[in-house]
C-alpha cells in the first residue's frame, strides 16, 4: 500500500516538474492550488520546478512559483540555484528577477517592510539616560545628595512599588523615594547604586545665572538584605513586588521601561562581581555601567572588553507563517500554564545572524524549515537581561516534529483560532501570553495586517 502511495506521489511530482519545464502556467497553478507541497519537490539530479522554468526561460511560471512560496535558494546536485541556472542559459530577465525578488515571493504572506516604530511593553523611555554624565563623578555625587533626586529601591531585584486603586484591579507604580528616605540604605555595604538618567524636559531646565542644572536625576538601589525597616515610607499599600513573572507585567506602561533598564543592570552586577578575565576583585565605575578590575596587569584593563560592561542577550522570537498565509505555528513549553501556546524563541549564537538564528531555532524545535525572515519589532526583557527580537518567518515545509526538550507541542493554528484566542482568552481552543509580551503583539500584528486577505 505504501509503495503504491509513493508511486502516485512520484508521478504527481514528475507531472508538476514537466509542466514547469514546458511553461504550462495554467497547469502549474492548478496543481499548486491542490498541493503546495509540490513547490519545493525535486526530481532527478535535484532539479526543482523553479530551476526547470528558469532553465527554459518561462518567466511567468518562475514568477508564479515564487509568489506561491517556492524556495529560490535550493540547490541541485551540481550546486546550482535557479538564479545561477537562468544566468548560465542567458535568461537575464529571469536572473535579475530572482536576484532582486527577495521577499516579493511572499507578497500577501509577509507584510510590507515599511513598518513604523512600534512601542512594546518595557520599551518606553521615560528617562533621558544622559550617558555622557556617567564618567562625571562630581556631578553624580551632587545628584545623589540633591533633594530633587528620585531613588527607586530593589531587594534581590524585586522593585518596591505602591498600589493605586483602580476600578478593576490595583495599578502598580514604582515608589519614588527622596534622598532622606533612603539615606540609611545608601550607606549599607551590600547596596548597589546605579544612575538611570534624568527626567525628560521639553525646554532648557536651568534659569539664567543659576548654578543648578535643574535636571531631576534617577538612581536605582539594590540590596541583598531586606531594607524595609531602613526605608522611610509614607502610605500603607507599598511592598516589594516579588517574583518577576508575571508580576512585573502589572506595572504601568510609563515605568515598565525604567524597571527594564534598572533590573537588567542590577542583575549584571549581582552575577559579575568578580573579573571574568582573571577572577580578581572589581570596582563599580561610570554610574554603574562598568566594572573595572583591581588586579594590576589584567588584560581587561587594556582596550575595550565586553566583559567590563552590562550584558544583553539577544533572543529571536518568531511567528512562523504557513505557506498558505492563513495559519501560523505556535508551540508550548512544559512550564507553560495548561492551554497556553506562544511563538517559538531561542538565543542567538555567536557568529549567527538574526535570520539564521530564526531558521535554526524553528528547525530544532519544530522540524519546520523556514525561508524568508522579516524583522518586526523588539522588546527589552529584564529576566534577567534579554532583548527579544521579534520576526515573521515563512515556512517552506509544514510537517511538525517537536524536539520534546525545548517544547512539548507545536501546532498550526488558523487565523480564526488565533483571533478567538486574542478575543476570548481562556475560553478559546488555546490562549496566548498576555498583551505585554511581544509574542502577543506579533500575533495581533499579523492578524491586523492580514485582516483583508
Amino acid at each position: 500500500m505504501t509503495s503504491v502511495q509513493m508511486s502516485a506521489k512520484d508521478e504527481m511530482v514528475e507531472q508538476f516538474l514537466d509542466c514547469a519545464s514546458r511553461g504550462d502556467l495554467a497547469k502549474v497553478s492548478t496543481m499548486i492550488s491542490h498541493s503546495s507541497q509540490l513547490l519545493n519537490e525535486s526530481g532527478r539530479q535535484g532539479w526543482t520546478a523553479l530551476m526547470l522554468a528558469a532553465r527554459n526561460g518561462h518567466f511567468d511560471v518562475v514568477k508564479a512559483l515564487l509568489l506561491n512560496g517556492c524556495n529560490k535558494d535550493l540547490v541541485n546536485k551540481s550546486g546550482q540555484t535557479a538564479h545561477g541556472i537562468a544566468k548560465f542559459w542567458g535568461h537575464r530577465h529571469i536572473a535579475r528577477f530572482l536576484a532582486s525578488s527577495g521577499d516579493v515571493a511572499h507578497h500577501g504572506i509577509l507584510p510590507s517592510n515599511k513598518l513604523t516604530d512600534i512601542e512594546t511593553y518595557f520599551s518606553r523611555e521615560y528617562l533621558n539616560r544622559m550617558s555622557d554624565k556617567r564618567t562625571d563623578s562630581e556631578w553624580l555625587s551632587a545628584k545623589q545628595s540633591s533633594s530633587e533626586t528620585v531613588f527607586i529601591v530593589f531587594h534581590n531585584l524585586d522593585p518596591f512599588v505602591t498600589a493605586e486603586p483602580e476600578d478593576i484591579r490595583p495599578k502598580l507604580k514604582l515608589y519614588r523615594f527622596g534622598r532622606d528616605s533612603v539615606k540609611e540604605v545608601l550607606h549599607q555595604s551590600d547596596t548597589m547604586v546605579i544612575f538611570l538618567g534624568v527626567e525628560k524636559q521639553e525646554c532648557s531646565p536651568s534659569s539664567p545665572g543659576s548654578n543648578e542644572d535643574g535636571l531631576i536625576a534617577w538612581f536605582a538601589l539594590n540590596t541583598k538584605k531586606n531594607p524595609t525597616e531602613s526605608l522611610k515610607v509614607t502610605g500603607s499599600d507599598s511592598f516589594f513586588l516579588s517574583g518577576p513573572m508575571p508580576r512585573l507585567l502589572m506595572l504601568n506602561e510609563d515605568e515598565a521601561g525604567i524597571v527594564a533598564q534598572a533590573r537588567s543592570v542590577l542583575a549584571w552586577h549581582s552575577r559579575y562581581s568578580f573579573c571574568p578575565t582573571c577572577g580578581g576583585k572589581t570596582k563599580v565605575d561610570e554610574g554603574g555601567y562598568k566594572r573595572t578590575c583591581l588586579t594590576e596587569g589584567c588584560r581587561s584593563l587594556h582596550g575595550i572588553h565586553n566583559t567590563c560592561y552590562p550584558r544583553v542577550d539577544p533572543v529571536v522570537i518568531m511567528l512562523v507563517l504557513h505557506p498558505d498565509g492563513n495559519q501560523c505555528l505556535l508551540g508550548r513549553k512544559k512550564a507553560f500554564p495548561p492551554g497556553m501556546f506562544s511563538c517559538l524563541a531561542g538565543f542567538i549564537e555567536p557568529g549567527e545572524t538574526i535570520e539564521n538564528a530564526v531558521r535554526r531555532e524553528v528547525l530544532e524545535e519544530s522540524g519546520v524549515t523556514v525561508g524568508p525572515v522579516q524583522y518586526v519589532s523588539c522588546q527589552p526583557w529584564p529576566m534577567p537581561s534579554s532583548l527579544m527580537i521579534g520576526c515573521f518567518a515563512v515556512a517552506m515545509s509544514t510537517d511538525i516534529k517537536v524536539d520534546e526538550i525545548e517544547i512539548e507541542d507545536a501546532r498550526w493554528f488558523t487565523r480564526q483560532e488565533v483571533t478567538d484566542a486574542l478575543v476570548k482568552g481562556n475560553q478559546a481552543v488555546f490562549f496566548m501570553p498576555p498583551r505585554q509580551a511581544i509574542a502577543h503583539y506579533l500575533v495581533k500584528h499579523w492578524i491586523g495586517i492580514n485582516a483583508n486577505l
